[in-house]
């Protein structure tokens, strides 16, 4: 695929979500280092080309589901930072009111279904979503985010199966950033193009670069139209590096990847990327960016202290919105 320039109003909100991602991961790894944030995260940082290039390209009702690395997602689809450092804080003013955490973190009312613990298990969930939306005689589009660990689980194979059995509107998005965990990819496959394995579910595959948001952006354009347009599910096979470790930013200092493949691929910082694209188009100025950043910033903080400030959830609330009530 020829990757094409597109509109200056794409290239800036492309610009706008990578950085949101990338100013609140980084808030939050640094919280979560100085134990302020309880529990583990696990940091988007170096991704964000995938999450803002598909996201843009999907409607505000069009519905996603994520992974343990989920807060890029729910940034990307448009999560209010608000609520979400009040989940991380399990405040009660969170976005799930501090009972999901990172891993579960969720907002259904833009569409953002949840992340998940389980490697794999959002795609189960974002066909569910698909067929509903087949059922019910809506256009919406699901679209599943997961990684090229969980691309080996029963439960992704199984959910691409139907998806691609019954041509659901839905696009399945493999986040490749060459590692299960700690583990490479060559440890764990015996293909290197996870995108190989669309033929089989009956569906289009692409491989596409992303560091590259212009390029996601693309791939994923023509895989909502396609799904939308009753053509059936895509796999896009995102090839990505996340920059900070499995876990937080220090992570467990486990020697499983060399300091020079890490800064082989920070070189290829996927934000820095497209602010030289930016300037070169004459889309936005070298102040312009960095004004960006900073309302970014001051967003993050004022969320910060709104986060830190809320109660606690209250007890008596322990079982509240854990259990669907039947009727």
């Amino acid at each position: 695929m020829t990757t094409k320039i597109p509109p200056a109003d794409v290239l800036r909100d492309l610009h706008f979500r990578m950085v949101r991602i990338r100013v609140f991961e980084e808030a939050a790894g640094k919280l979560m280092e100085s134990g302020t944030i309880p529990g583990a995260l696990h940091l988007y940082v170096g991704q964000e080309a995938v999450a803002a290039g598909m996201c843009a390209a999907l409607r505000d009702d069009d519905e996603i589901t994520s992974t343990h690395r989920g807060h890029g997602h729910l940034v990307a689809k448009g999560g209010d930072f608000h609520s979400m450092f009040a989940e991380l804080f399990a405040r009660s003013t969170g976005a799930n009111r501090g009972k999901g955490g990172s891993m579960h973190i969720c907002d259904f009312s833009i569409g953002m279904l949840g992340a998940n613990g389980i490697v794999g298990g959002g795609a189960p969930i974002a066909v569910g979503a698909a067929f509903a939306n087949r059922y019910l005689g809506s256009d919406r589009v699901a679209v599943s985010f997961f990684g090229d660990g969980a691309s080996n689980e029963g439960s992704v194979h199984e959910s691409a199966n139907m998806a691609g059995l019954w041509k659901l509107p839905c696009v399945f998005v493999c986040e490749n950033n060459g590692y299960a965990e700690f583990t490479a990819q060559a440890a764990h496959q015996p293909i290197a193009d996870i995108a190989e394995r669309a033929a089989g579910w009956g569906m289009v595959g692409e491989i596409v670069d992303g560091m590259d948001a212009v390029a996601v952006w693309q791939a994923a354009t023509e895989a909502v139209a396609r799904a939308r347009a009753g053509e059936g599910p895509t796999l896009i096979e995102a090839k990505t590096y996340r920059f900070y470790d499995h876990v937080g930013v220090k992570g467990m200092r486990i020697p499983y990847r060399t300091q020079e493949e890490v800064d082989t691929w920070i070189e290829r910082d996927p934000i820095q990327a497209l602010e030289r694209l930016l300037q070169e188009q004459a889309v936005m100025s070298r102040d312009e960016i960095g004004e960006v950043r900073d309302r970014v910033s001051a967003e993050v903080a004022i969320a910060i202290e709104h986060a830190e400030a809320s109660p606690s959830p209250d007890p008596s609330e322990l079982l509240t919105d854990v259990y669907t009530e039947v009727v």
